[in-house]
């Protein structure tokens, strides 16, 4: 549609579009070595590793909608972002380090060096992420 209202006009006018704002800003995983931090920073705050397939339809959709929940009182939440197709081996060490089998596309809650919450597929969106905070 955009190259039709480049064409044709937006009905839409400036005063009518919403500003949307997103208070979810992904860290990227790369490496294993980065999941030690990983754990030693989650003894002080709490620490999500959303893991997505880049060329999957249900975790291209879910990552969409889980960028929705994302609220300002959820900015101070920090989020890893681990690209599967490129860094696969670094999940396969995330399953063995927080002992949660490998899934896609997947979210683990981490505290205190531990899982304390994961879930994978659609449930995703379900996270009440208020009480990580």
């Amino acid at each position: 549609m955009g190259l039709l209202n480049n064409i044709f006009g937006n009905k839409e006018t400036d005063a009518t579009k919403e500003e949307k704002t997103s208070f979810l800003n992904f860290i990227p995983l790369t490496s294993s070595e980065e999941l030690q931090n990983i754990k030693e920073l989650s003894a002080t705050t709490t620490v999500l590793i959303f893991k997505h397939s880049t060329r999957c339809g249900i975790s291209n959709m879910v990552i969409k909608q889980f960028e929705k929940l994302f609220k300002e009182e959820h900015k101070q939440l920090k989020v890893y972002y681990l690209d599967l197709l490129n860094y696969r081996n670094v999940s396969d060490e995330i399953a063995e380090m927080f002992q949660v089998m490998h899934q896609s596309p997947q979210l683990l809650v981490i505290k205190n060096g531990v899982s304390v919450y994961n879930a994978s597929h659609s449930d995703i969106n379900s996270v009440n992420l208020t009480t990580f905070i």
